[in-house]
């Protein structure tokens, strides 16, 4: 059960450098209004999940 807090840590740490990174750059380019965009939501999601898959632990031998 270890590699299951490992794969969650991972994920959320992706996905939050998404949001971060997606929303920092929203900003640099002045746009109205504050906040995350859908787009910027449904990657970081499709990110976690990438992260999640990758992760996961091979057959026990």
């Amino acid at each position: 059960m270890r590699d299951r807090g490992f794969r969650v840590f991972v994920a959320l740490l992706v996905g939050l450098a998404v949001i971060y990174f997606g929303a920092t750059g929203h900003r640099a380019n002045g746009g109205e209004g504050g906040g995350i965009s859908g787009g910027v939501i449904l990657l970081a999601l499709l990110a976690a999940a990438v992260a999640w898959h990758l992760t996961k632990p091979g057959p026990a031998k």
